[in-house]
């Protein structure tokens, strides 16, 4: 069983940055494709940005040009680096290992994002 713990989620005005860190309990990435997702209030989950395991990138429309999805395969850590942020990017932020040979999936806790003056 995979574990994911995000963190770095937080309140921050309107230009500023935020980096989210998603630590696995294990070395996956060479297997797994990292997402990460958000979700806000009366709102469907949204893919945000995700990472293959031969360091592909993709990103939602919404972000491109601000987001930038990474990861430090020694720490066993996707981040996402956040800039110019704005209040619609307020949600939760979760992250996602799937492998897709096997359809298996994990999912973190979330971390909250708060974008407001």
């Amino acid at each position: 069983q995979v574990q994911l713990v995000e963190s770095g989620g937080g309140l921050v005005q309107p230009g500023g940055s935020l980096r989210l860190s998603c630590a696995a309990s294990e070395n996956i990435f060479s297997i797994y494709v990292m997402r990460w997702y958000r979700q806000a209030p009366g709102k469907r989950r949204e893919l945000v940005a995700g990472i293959t395991a031969g360091s592909s990138t993709n990103y939602a429309d919404s972000v491109k040009g601000r987001f930038t999805i990474s990861r430090d395969n020694a720490k066993n850590t996707v981040y996402l680096q956040m800039n110019s942020l704005k209040p619609e990017d307020t949600a939760v932020y979760s992250c996602n290992a799937a492998q897709p040979a096997t359809g298996r999936s994990y999912w973190g806790q979330g971390t909250q994002v708060t974008v407001s003056s």
